[in-house]
């Protein structure tokens, strides 16, 4: 895992996440488009970032950075997502 999808990794929410990837995305260009789904795997919290910069070429670099992939017209990104702490009895 490289250090960017690592940085993602320690945000515990959505808004969280939402704002760490704006920052990240801030370095290569405009984020027209971004949507975050998440759902829970086999215990595991996870985030499917969907997102579009402003360019075919901000967006290949982006890639490369995080070793993303396409879905579709889209950037798709899969985050681990931190698990709350669970609150002492």
């Amino acid at each position: 895992m490289n250090s960017a999808l690592r940085d993602l990794t320690q945000c515990g929410d959505v808004g969280s996440l939402q704002s760490a990837l704006r920052t990240l995305c801030s370095e290569f260009g405009s984020v027209s488009r971004l949507d975050i789904l998440t759902m829970i795997e086999a215990g595991k919290r996870q985030a499917v970032c969907l997102l579009r910069l402003d360019s075919s070429e901000h967006e290949q670099n982006l890639m490369t950075k995080l070793g993303a992939g396409r879905f579709g017209e889209d950037l798709c990104v899969v985050v681990d997502l931190r698990m709350p702490e669970r609150a002492q009895a």
